[in-house]
């Protein structure tokens, strides 16, 4: 189906609009349930930005256009009945409007983390950060404490990064295990600061990590 098409496919409900699931195309991460009507789509595919239709407001709305966060929107699809479509985005900083990643980050567990595949609580976590710290530096709130790190530069982030990893070693030799926890946290976050200064993404970390998994 071609972009051009997809709008007319699309079942309307009786207020012309249709549900909107938009998803993390990097992760799957579910960010938000939004609305369309069909300007909203079609501006959608010709622009590749997540526009939607405010239901409140009765007015169609970019997202980020206010706050920044905007989304890259690399694929549209449909679903089988035609009533519901799906948006998967390059999120630019968190997608709810409460500064969170996802409008989903309340969640109950029903199996407990045993539940989910090994590592998935630690990836998305790094994943989360990681947009926050970028969202820090894009847009610097005063105040902030990554902004500050920022603002000194890979020196003061470099400083940090040897002062963490010095408390690293003290916690481990000390067999204390939440003081181990809490400043391997410490040191990644400063890490993560430091490639985000480099302009270096998870990606390319992630590419490396595997090419030695697979060594």
């Amino acid at each position: 189906m071609t972009p051009e098409a997809l709008p007319g496919v699309v079942r309307w409900d009786a207020s012309g609009l249709a549900p909107v699931v938009i998803v993390d195309a990097r992760t799957d991460a579910v960010l938000t349930l939004a609305y369309a009507n069909r300007e909203a789509l079609e501006r959608t595919l010709a622009t590749q930005s997540t526009w939607l239709y405010s239901r409140s407001r009765a007015a169609l709305w970019n997202k980020g256009a206010t706050s920044g966060n905007t989304q890259r929107v690399v694929a549209v699809a449909i679903d089988c009945d035609s009533d519901a479509l799906i948006y998967r985005v390059i999120p630019a900083g968190p997608a709810c409007h409460t500064g969170a990643p996802t409008c989903f980050a309340d969640a109950v567990a029903l199996g407990g983390a045993e539940a989910l595949p090994d590592g998935a609580n630690f990836a998305a976590a790094v994943i989360a950060l990681s947009r926050t710290i970028a969202d820090r530096k894009a847009h610097p709130p005063e105040g902030s404490y990554t902004a500050k790190l920022f603002a000194g530069g890979v020196d003061r982030i470099g400083k940090k990064i040897g002062e963490e990893a010095t408390e690293v070693v003290i916690a481990a030799k000390n067999d204390d295990r939440s003081e181990l926890v809490w400043e391997t946290s410490d040191l990644l976050y400063h890490t993560l600061v430091l490639l985000a200064e480099r302009g270096i993404s998870l990606d390319a970390i992630g590419a490396e990590l595997a090419r030695r998994a697979a060594g």
